[in-house]
């Protein structure tokens, strides 16, 4: 009997390091995104730059293409545009998609810094690991476009726009 509890404890450890390993490859691949998102999102605006400087006089920005999606509804109708996009005053969070609202719904009602863990599980969403570490590269995009600050590493809160504002990394000032 003894040599089998061994065998399953062995198989249970290589599972367990298994699962770890892959843990550790999402977060790497979730960070990875994050940073192709931000190029992509960066090259998109410059061409549309580029074609608004290069149209005639008077023409004004070039025509957006076709589809509208409903403000918020997290589809976008062309391949690259950015669905996060920065804040800015005036803009509201129902230009974001749901999932992104729900995250600032969150932060908001905790009414202190949050980490992903936290976030999580106040939007009755998975815990584990790899899923807190998809969240995290959401709250991540939203301190980048300035929807979220980021007062220390891993603390999500609502910035401050009366007065305190927020410097160029997205944190308080």
């Amino acid at each position: 009997m003894g040599s089998l509890l061994d065998e399953l404890k062995r198989r249970e450890a290589e599972a367990r390091a298994e699962a770890e390993e892959l843990r550790g490859r999402i977060a790497e691949l979730t960070q990875r995104l994050a940073v192709a998102e931000e190029r992509l999102a960066r090259l998109v605006i410059t061409r549309e730059t580029v074609d608004e400087v290069l149209a005639a006089p008077g023409q004004g920005p070039s025509p957006v293409p076709a589809a509208q999606v409903p403000a918020g509804s997290g589809r976008s109708p062309q391949i690259g545009v950015v669905t996060v996009p920065a804040w800015r005053a005036g803009l509201d969070a129902s230009v974001l998609p749901r999932d992104y609202r729900d995250l600032l719904e969150v932060t908001e009602d905790a009414g202190r810094p949050v980490r992903a863990a936290q976030v999580a599980a106040a939007a009755g969403l998975s815990t584990q690991r790899g899923k807190v570490e998809t969240l995290r590269g959401k709250l991540k995009r939203l301190v980048e476009r300035g929807w979220l600050a980021e007062d220390a590493p891993g603390l999500f809160t609502l910035p401050v726009r009366d007065g305190g504002g927020l410097d160029e990394t997205g944190k308080r000032g």
